[in-house]
């Protein structure tokens, strides 16, 4: 039998690295909410992270 593609060969990898992703934003905001943090506050923690892994963090300083 061969092999079935669940959209096409490709874009199986983009959907499958799409699900990924939400998986890991929901397990994410599900952690921050735990603790204690708002969503909107989680956003700014990313927004602060993602600076500082690309050396932006005072950019607009």
């Amino acid at each position: 039998m061969a092999y079935q593609y669940i959209i096409s060969r490709a874009l199986d990898p983009v959907f499958a690295i799409s699900i990924g992703l939400a998986a890991a934003a929901t397990r994410i905001n599900r952690e921050e909410k735990e603790r204690g943090r708002s969503t909107e506050e989680s956003l700014q923690v990313l927004k602060r992270r993602w600076g500082i892994a690309w050396g932006t963090e005072n950019e607009g300083k």
